[in-house]
């Protein structure tokens, strides 16, 4: 008998339902893959607050671990946003840190929230509302008018659905990657499973951890570049 896509692995499948409202609600895998990748990261960040509380002169052990982390992603942030880098440093590291995380949980026999739509769609959002925000701020009403009629008046609505596209782009990049290594995983386990035992790490080591980290890269340079075009020159130093 054929294998069906749920037998694969690789669709979002209920746990469990509840009534609210005289509503059916669904608790998917998503969902559960999604809690315990936010439950590990909080408790991650309450030891990472605490090695920093008892810090030494000379980093050992998880300090040394916490430091090295806080300091790639300052370097990342601040070479790429440079003055506007400041106000975005805890934004642009903590999605970093929880793509990251997300996107190698596959590593860990989970399903990677990010390979769920309603996940990245969200993130994309969050950018695009940072965009939006800091446009109007820093152009004000009239330099996004001009903006959005460049190079001519009837560029307009062009402008306008270009701008609209950014969290839809950003947010389909990174799930479809993110899904297409998780369905290759899934095909690979559920039709040569009689054969699928070791070797198949190293499709763990391409899907999970390098194309993962590259996709977690991509979504916040967009990130960070997008927000900068948004500011423009009216940043102060």
């Amino acid at each position: 008998m054929l294998l069906t896509a749920n037998d694969l692995g690789f669709m979002v499948e209920g746990v469990f339902s509840f009534q609210l409202g005289g509503h059916t609600l669904w608790i998917t895998t998503s969902h559960i893959c999604l809690l315990i990748v936010i439950l590990t990261l909080i408790i991650f960040s309450f030891f990472a607050r605490g090695a920093m509380k008892k810090a030494k002169e000379v980093p050992t052990g998880f300090q040394n671990i916490v430091e090295m982390i806080v300091e790639l992603l300052d370097g990342m942030i601040k070479s790429t946003m440079g003055k506007n880098a400041k106000g975005f440093l805890n934004y642009i590291g903590t999605i970093f840190i929880f793509i990251l995380f997300s996107n190698l949980s596959g590593l860990l026999g989970l399903r990677p929230p990010t390979a769920d739509y309603g996940v990245t769609f969200p993130l994309g959002v969050l950018t695009f509302t940072l965009i939006t925000v800091n446009k109007f701020r820093y152009q004000k009403v009239s330099g996004v008018i001009k903006g959005l009629c460049e190079p001519w008046p009837f560029w307009l609505p062009i402008n306008l659905i270009g701008d609209f596209a950014v969290p839809i782009s950003l947010s389909l990049r990174l799930f479809a990657n993110v899904l297409s290594g998780t369905v290759m995983m899934a095909l690979v386990y559920g039709l040569l499973k009689v054969i699928a035992y070791a070797w198949p790490a190293v499709l763990h080591v391409y899907f999970d951890m390098f194309s993962g980290a590259i996709q977690t890269y991509v979504f916040c340079m967009l990130t960070m570049t997008y927000i900068s075009d948004a500011i423009g020159d009216g940043a102060k130093e």
